[in-house]
């Protein structure tokens, strides 16, 4: 029961029929947006509940700030309203009033309002109020909001015009501790991805041309989707003392001077979840790892018997109230017994495209010899896909079972990851027939025609830009890990030391 395209077959039309049948998101009647079902909202309710608990364990608290920021803000910012122009949403009147029969704008605004598309500029307003001395230092905040951008070629998920996010933003006595709290964001979107999402990550910083508008620098995680290109998954920005000189924040040192702030800031979107679906879906659906899914088991009662309806019932509640109170993740295991009137292969295979981890199926013979049927959505078309076992004994392991799901899931994604990673294009002309003629293995077979990750040198020159453009092809990120070796820039042919990721992006 694969779906209409595959991974194979069509990429992209995969990835859309995996957010259908999986009934995840569908396209809004306002243009370039997108509205969140609730299986695609609550794995994002997982995000924000993981990412939110690391947020508040390193020190931060949550507050909220408008989405309306004046246009004076960003005029302040030159860098930064050069990085977003195209992608503003300005309001500039309010109020309708009907001509003709047809509502128009009304009143102009005194002055235009943007609709926020990131919010350093807003937030260092505020901190120039909140901050007077070094005592009043750091100011660690975060929120969880939505933001606006103008994109031309919206896709679900991945593009849109109003998307969700969260967004750190901090302040700092000193260079030093501020480029450590851009250190600790990336720490824990790498913890997030790895540890919760399964899936693996690079880390480095990206290259001059491609920081964050108004950036000192900016650190990102870069993931391998499984079609080779890269998906940024997370980004931490050291702003320096950008933002407070063009906000005015200030205080007096311990020496008793005045001088402005250190400041940073670091999000993830609902993004993630386009990288979710391209890290674990497969063709026939959607595949959640436990700790991101809403339910991380499912149980459908078979009904057939009507007879034995009242009792199968009961035993379907009893099983969920015993795994209820189990422990997996730190967390009770969320358990959604299905009881719609609807029929149960149907409810098992809607349950399989949602990407529920385990799938259990409870009948008279379960009832009979007091077990259950259940399936391991990963193993799906392997051994192990369909499994009996005893009501106690599927208790009592259940945690682990989800932790062998969750582990099997990231060694898939690091193999496919260590696998495309290509170290032996060492050439300009190696560089250039690899991109025009490469491949990927996904599922340890070879697809033709994709591409996969080029770790290779730079020499870093401005010239070497229009060539990537050219090839269309993305410097994802300098990898912390340098080798320091010499070896010829894969985009001119000079000399070059600096090791980086080449890749198409998403």
């Amino acid at each position: 029961m694969a779906l209409k395209n595959t991974r194979e077959s069509n990429y992209p039309e995969w990835y859309q029929n995996v957010i259908t049948a999986a009934d995840m998101a569908e396209i809004s009647a306002s243009p370039g947006c997108m509205v969140i079902k609730p299986w695609g909202y609550g794995i994002w309710e997982r995000i924000q509940h993981l990412l939110d608990e690391k947020i508040k364990e390193t020190g931060h608290e949550n507050c909220y700030f408008p989405m309306f920021i004046p246009l004076s803000f960003f005029q302040k910012e030159a860098d930064h309203v050069e990085g977003f122009a195209k992608e503003m949403a300005v309001v500039t009147h309010s109020r309708l009033s009907a001509v003709d029969g047809k509502l128009v704008p009304a009143s102009p605004l005194e002055e235009p309002l943007i609709v926020r598309p990131t919010s350093e500029t807003i937030i260092a307003d505020s901190f120039s109020k909140w901050v007077h001395s070094y005592r009043d230092l750091p100011v660690m905040i975060n929120q969880w909001a939505n933001v606006v951008r103008w994109e031309m070629r919206p896709r679900l998920f991945l593009r849109t015009r109003e998307f969700l996010w969260q967004e750190g933003h901090t302040a700092h006595a000193s260079f030093e501790e501020a480029e450590k709290e851009a250190e600790i964001g990336l720490k824990m979107y790498e913890d997030l991805c790895v540890n919760d999402m399964a899936m693996p990550v690079i880390k480095g910083k990206k290259p001059e041309y491609d920081k964050f508008p108004g950036a000192v620098t900016t650190y990102c995680i870069e993931a391998m989707m499984q079609d080779g290109r890269s998906l940024q998954a997370g980004t931490s920005h050291f702003l320096g003392q950008n933002f407070a000189k063009s906000a005015n924040i200030k205080f007096i040192n311990t020496n008793n001077e005045p001088e402005f702030a250190y400041t940073t800031s670091w999000g993830v979107s609902t993004r993630l979840i386009g990288g979710l679906i391209m890290t674990h879906a497969d063709d026939e659906g959607m595949c959640v790892p436990p700790k991101l899914a809403p339910y991380e088991v499912v149980i459908i009662p078979i009904l057939k018997d009507k007879s034995k309806e009242t009792e199968i019932s009961a035993y379907a509640e009893k099983l969920k109230n015993a795994l209820k109170d189990k422990i997996f993740g730190g967390e009770k295991i969320r358990v959604k017994l299905d009881s719609r009137p609807k029929d149960a292969v149907d409810k098992m295979w809607e349950w399989t495209r949602k990407g529920a981890p385990l799938i259990v199926e409870v009948g008279a013979k379960d009832l009979e010899k007091n077990a259950v049927m259940f399936r391991n959505r990963i193993h799906i078309n392997q051994d192990g896909w369909k499994n009996f076992e005893g009501f106690e004994g599927f208790v009592e392991t259940i945690s682990d079972k989800l932790q062998v799901i969750q582990d099997e899931m990231l060694k898939r994604a690091e193999e496919r990851l260590s696998a495309n990673i290509v170290t032996t294009v060492k050439t300009k002309e190696e560089f250039e027939a690899y991109f025009a003629n490469s491949n990927i293995f996904i599922n340890g077979e070879n697809q033709q025609n994709k591409v996969a990750f080029v770790r290779g040198k730079w020499c870093g020159d401005d010239d070497t830009l229009d060539k990537l453009k050219e090839m269309r092809l993305t410097i994802r990120c300098i990898p912390f890990d340098q080798s320091g070796t010499e070896g010829e820039c894969l985009l001119s042919g000079k000399k070059a030391t600096l090791d980086v990721i080449y890749a198409r992006s998403y």
